[in-house]
C-alpha cells in the first residue's frame, strides 16, 4: 500500500472498473426481496451543482446499503432533456437543441461518474430520444382514448418572453417559472388533461403515504382545495338569465348585498349591452386579464370592480342586489361568481368598504351583542343565524346543511363538492417538446395518430424566428401529412407536449427501458414498482409529485399497473447554501464539484456532504468542513495501512473468549458501532450520526494502536474489514480500494454482505465504579457488570478507603446508581 492516501490516483480506476464490470448493473431476481432508490433526474443544463451532488449522494447511500443488506435494487439515472433552455440556447448559439442537449448530457454523465454513483447505466434514458417521446406519445393516446385529453379554447397563462402557455402550477408569484417574466393572460386553443376527474382520489390517497412528509401532502391537499358547499342561481329578470354561484358559506346566504362576477365571465357582455359606463367596464376587464390568478386572489391585493348597471334577484329574499364585476373573483374557479356577503368575509368587507356598498350582520357570535358599529372587519367564524328568516336562532354549522337542504327540496340549487384543482393545461407553442399526436383533417375532424406511426418525430433544423407561433408550424414538412382514417389531406398539431408529462412516468420506464413493443412490461413495473425511496427537492412538491400520482392512477384503471402510488417513501433534501443564501452565479457563492473532486476527491466530497447536515435540512458550505472529511479519510488510510501485514491473511474465524479485556473493549466499539450505523442509515437516514460512529470506531483502532493493547490478529481482520464495509456507502472509492489492498484481492467491498450486529459482544465484564462519600470522590472499584444495587452496595462498604472515610460517623444511606457510582451519605 502507498503509506500517502491519494485519492486522485484511486477514485477513475475503480469508477473504471465497475463500469467495466457492470458491478451495479441490475436484473430482475424474483428470488430477491427488491429496493427501487430513485433521485430526481435533472434537466441536463450541461454542468452539475453541489445541490445535484447532495440529492444524488444520498440516494447512492442507500442503494449501496441496500444492496449489502442482500436487496435486488434497483438505482437508475437518465436526463429529463425537453424544454424552453434548451430553445433559449439555440437562439443564443446558433446551435440546435438537441446538440446542445446531447452534449450537456454527456457531460453531465461524466460528472455523475466522477462522483462515484452506483448507478445502473444500461437502463439510462432521456427523454428528448425518440424511443423515449414515442411512449410518451403512445400515453397521451391513451390519455385521450379514455377521454382524459381534450382540447378547448381558453383563457391561458402566457409568458412572453419564453413564448409560451404555462400551467397554474408554473406560475409563481404572477411570474414564469422559468424566465421570471410577468404572466399575462392569452385566448388560445389548447390541450387539456382532466385531472380534476381525479381530484378526489389524488385527495384521499394522500392518507396512504404514510413514508411522505406531512408538509408535501399539506401543500397538495391544498392544491386539490377540496370544498364542500352548495350551488344556487341568482335570477336576472331583465335578460332572463341566471347566474350561478357556489358557496360553502351558504348560512350567511341572508348576508348577501351584491353579487360579483369575473371579469371573463360568459354573460358580462350582456349585462352591460347599453349601458351607461359599458364602455368603462370593457376598459377595467382588459386591465385585469393580464393580472395573474395568484396576484388577484392573493389578502394583500387591491380588491378592485365596477357597478355593471344591472340587478338580480336573491333566491332566498326576493330582493334586488347590484352586480358587480371585480378582480378578484375568478372564472376557473367554482361558476366565475360570487354572493358578496361583506360582513361575514374579508374580501367583500373590503370591496364593500371600498365602493360603499352595504353589509347586514346575519351570524352573531356574541350571545345577542354583535352589531356592524362594533366591527372593524368582517367576522368568518362560527355563531348563531340571525336576519335571516326561517334559519334564525340556528348555530352556523347546523344551518349550512337546513339551508342545503330547503334549496334541494324545492329544486333551487344542491349540495355540492368543488375543488379548487383545475385540468392541467399540457400544450406548449415551443419546439423541443414531444409532439402531440393528433391529426387535423377537413373532412374526419380530430383523428389520432396510429400508434403503428409513433413516435411523431421532431423535424431537424428549425427555425426560432417565429414569435408566438411554434417552430413547428413553420416547417410546411412536418406540418402537411395524409389523413390516416379518409386518406385525405390534412395537417399536424404543431403545439408539443409540457415536459413535466415526460417527468410523469419516466421512473416506470426505468423498470424496461429497452422495451419496443409498450412503454414497459407490466410485469416488471409490478415487481420494481412503487419506488420504495424516492428522493428531491421540496420544489416539486405540487408539480412533478402531483402529476406522477395521477399518471399512476390512470395506468391503474388502463389495467397497465397494479399499485395505485408511484412512490413508498419521499425525502425532501434541503439545499446547499453558502454564506447564509443558496448557491448561485449572480450572488457570487457557487463552489463548483468539479473543484472540489479535483483537489479533494469524490469520497471527501461526498463524505462532507453527508456529514454536514441531517438530509431534509440545509447545509451550510464550509471548506473547514470539506477539509476535515479528507483528513478522516487520510486517518483510515493510514490505521488501515498499519494494520495491514496483521490483517493481509490472518483468519476470520477466532474465539472470541480468548481476548483479552482490551481486545474485547476494541470488539465491542466495533459492534456498538454497527448496530448504530445500521440503525442511523436503515431507519432514519441520519447519515451524519452514522459518519460519525464511524469515526468514533477510527478513534478506538488509533486508541489501541497507540497502547499496543490489541495482537490478535483475527480480531484486527474483523475491525478493518467491518470497518471498510461500513465504509464503503459513504466513501465508496477509499473502501473498495482499501478492501482490494488488505481484505481481499478477488472481490469487491460493494459486493460483500452487511455486517451484522453482535448483541453479546456489546455486553461488559466488567465496569469501574465510582466511589463517593457525601458527592465527592474518594475510591474507584472494578466490579461485575450487572451487580444489583444491594450487591454493588455491600463490595462498596467493604473498600477500605469507604472504612476509613466512615469511621466514627453514621451511614444516613447508600445511593447506588448501576454500571457508574455509589454515594454513601454520612453525618
Amino acid at each position: 500500500m502507498n503509506e500517502r492516501y491519494a485519492p486522485q490516483e484511486i477514485e477513475a480506476k475503480w469508477q473504471k472498473y465497475w463500469l467495466e464490470q457492470h458491478t451495479f448493473t441490475t436484473e430482475l431476481n424474483r428470488q430477491r426481496p427488491e429496493y427501487y432508490v430513485l433521485e430526481m433526474f435533472p434537466y441536463p443544463s450541461g454542468n452539475l451543482h453541489m445541490g445535484h451532488v447532495r440529492n444524488y449522494s444520498i440516494g447512492d447511500v442507500v442503494a449501496r446499503f441496500k444492496a449489502m443488506q442482500g436487496y435486488n435494487v434497483l438505482h437508475p439515472m437518465g436526463w429529463d432533456a425537453f424544454g424552453m433552455p434548451a430553445e433559449n440556447a439555440a437562439i443564443k448559439n446558433s446551435v440546435q437543441p438537441a446538440e446542445w442537449t446531447w452534449k450537456n448530457i454527456e457531460n453531465m454523465r461524466r460528472q455523475q461518474q466522477e462522483i462515484g454513483l452506483s448507478y445502473d447505466w444500461s437502463r439510462e434514458v432521456a427523454t428528448c430520444h425518440p424511443d423515449y417521446y414515442r411512449w410518451t406519445q403512445w400515453l397521451f393516446l391513451l390519455f385521450y382514448e379514455r377521454g382524459l385529453a381534450y382540447k378547448k379554447k381558453a383563457a391561458v397563462n402566457w409568458c412572453d418572453k419564453c413564448n409560451t402557455v404555462l400551467a397554474n402550477e408554473q406560475v409563481l408569484e404572477g411570474n414564469c417559472w422559468r424566465c421570471d417574466s410577468v404572466v399575462i393572460k392569452k385566448e388560445l386553443e389548447q390541450w387539456f388533461f382532466k385531472i380534476t376527474d381525479y381530484a378526489d382520489r389524488l385527495l384521499k390517497d394522500l392518507d396512504e403515504l404514510k413514508g411522505w412528509p406531512e408538509r408535501v401532502k399539506t401543500m397538495q391537499e391544498n392544491w386539490i382545495g377540496r370544498s364542500e358547499g352548495a350551488e344556487f342561481s341568482f335570477t336576472v329578470p331583465e335578460f332572463d338569465e341566471t347566474i350561478p354561484v357556489y358557496t360553502t358559506r351558504q348560512d350567511t346566504v341572508f348576508g348577501v348585498t351584491y353579487v360579483v362576477l369575473a371579469p371573463e365571465h360568459p354573460l358580462l357582455e350582456k349585462l352591460i349591452a347599453g349601458k351607461p359606463n359599458a364602455g368603462a367596464v370593457r376598459d377595467f376587464v382588459e386591465s385585469v386579464r393580464n393580472q395573474s390568478e395568484i396576484a388577484r386572489t392573493s389578502s394583500e391585493f387591491e380588491k378592485a370592480g365596477m357597478f355593471t348597471g344591472s340587478y338580480a334577484v336573491h333566491p332566498f329574499t326576493g330582493e334586488q342586489v347590484p352586480i358587480w364585476v371585480a378582480n378578484y373573483v375568478l372564472i376557473e374557479y367554482g361558476t366565475g361568481a360570487v354572493m358578496g356577503v361583506p360582513a361575514h368575509d374579508e374580501r367583500d368587507w373590503q370591496f364593500a368598504s371600498k365602493y360603499n356598498l352595504p353589509k347586514r350582520l346575519v351570524i352573531d357570535w356574541q350571545q345577542g351583542q354583535a352589531s356592524l358599529e362594533n366591527m372593524t372587519g368582517a367576522y368568518d367564524g362560527p355563531g348563531v343565524l340571525v336576519n335571516s328568516g326561517q334559519f334564525s336562532g340556528l348555530d352556523n354549522e347546523t344551518a349550512k346543511s337546513a339551508i342545503a337542504g330547503w334549496l334541494e327540496e324545492r329544486s333551487l340549487g344542491k349540495r355540492r363538492v368543488n375543488y379548487r384543482l383545475r385540468d392541467w393545461l399540457v400544450s406548449r407553442q415551443r419546439y423541443w417538446g414531444a409532439p402531440i399526436p393528433v391529426i387535423y383533417c377537413d373532412h374526419c375532424g380530430v383523428v389520432a395518430v396510429p400508434q403503428s406511426e409513433l413516435p411523431v418525430m421532431l423535424p431537424d433544423n428549425v427555425r426560432f424566428d417565429t414569435g408566438s407561433v411554434s417552430p413547428l408550424a413553420q416547417v410546411e414538412a412536418f406540418v402537411r401529412c395524409t389523413c390516416p382514417s379518409c386518406g385525405g389531406a390534412a395537417r399536424r398539431e404543431t403545439d408539443t407536449m409540457d415536459t413535466f408529462i415526460c417527468s410523469s412516468w419516466y421512473y416506470l420506464r426505468y423498470t424496461d427501458p429497452r422495451n419496443t413493443n409498450a412503454p414497459f412490461d407490466s410485469s416488471k413495473a409490478n415487481y420494481w414498482m412503487p419506488v420504495d425511496q424516492y428522493i428531491g427537492g421540496i420544489e416539486h412538491a405540487i408539480l412533478h409529485l402531483l402529476y406522477s400520482r395521477f399518471f399512476t392512477k390512470v395506468l391503474k384503471d388502463a389495467g397497465l399497473v397494479n399499485f395505485n402510488e408511484p412512490f413508498k417513501n419521499l425525502l425532501t433534501q434541503g439545499m446547499v447554501i453558502k454564506d447564509g443564501s443558496k448557491m448561485s452565479k449572480s450572488k457570487g457563492n457557487v463552489v463548483s464539484p468539479e473543484e472540489i473532486i479535483a483537489k479533494y476527491g469524490a469520497d471527501t466530497a461526498r463524505l462532507f456532504i453527508l456529514f454536514a447536515a441531517p438530509p431534509e435540512r440545509d447545509l451550510e458550505w464550509s471548506e473547514q468542513g470539506v477539509e476535515g472529511a479528507y483528513r478522516f479519510l487520510g486517518r483510515v488510510w493510514r490505521i488501515v495501512d498499519y494494520y495491514e501485514k496483521t490483517v493481509v491473511g490472518a483468519d476470520d474465524d477466532y474465539d472470541h473468549s480468548l481476548l483479552s479485556k482490551e481486545e474485547k473493549d476494541l470488539r465491542r466499539v466495533l459492534h456498538i458501532t454497527i448496530k448504530r450505523v445500521t440503525e442511523d442509515v436503515g431507519a432514519r437516514f441520519n447519515f451524519n450520526t452514522a459518519i460519525s460512529a464511524i469515526m468514533e470506531l477510527v478513534n478506538a483502532m488509533y486508541a489501541a494502536k497507540e497502547q499496543s493493547v490489541v495482537a490478535n490478529a483475527g480480531l484486527l481482520r474483523e475491525v478493518t474489514a467491518t470497518l471498510l464495509k461500513l465504509l464503503a456507502p459513504f466513501a465508496p472509492h477509499i473502501a473498495e480500494e482499501l478492501w482490494h489492498q488488505v481484505v481481499s484481492a478477488d472481490s469487491s467491498v460493494h459486493k460483500q454482505v452487511w455486517p451484522a450486529f453482535d448483541a453479546e459482544a456489546v455486553i461488559l465484564a466488567e465496569v469501574e465504579i465510582v466511589l463517593q462519600i457525601n458527592g465527592r470522590v474518594r475510591d474507584k472499584i472494578v466490579v461485575p457488570a450487572g451487580l444489583t444495587p444491594s450487591e454493588l452496595e455491600k463490595k462498596a462498604l467493604e473498600q477500605e478507603k469507604v472504612t476509613e472515610f466512615t469511621a466514627g460517623k453514621q451511614i444516613i444511606k447508600v445511593i447506588c446508581v448501576p454500571q457508574k457510582l455509589v454515594n454513601i451519605v454520612v453525618k
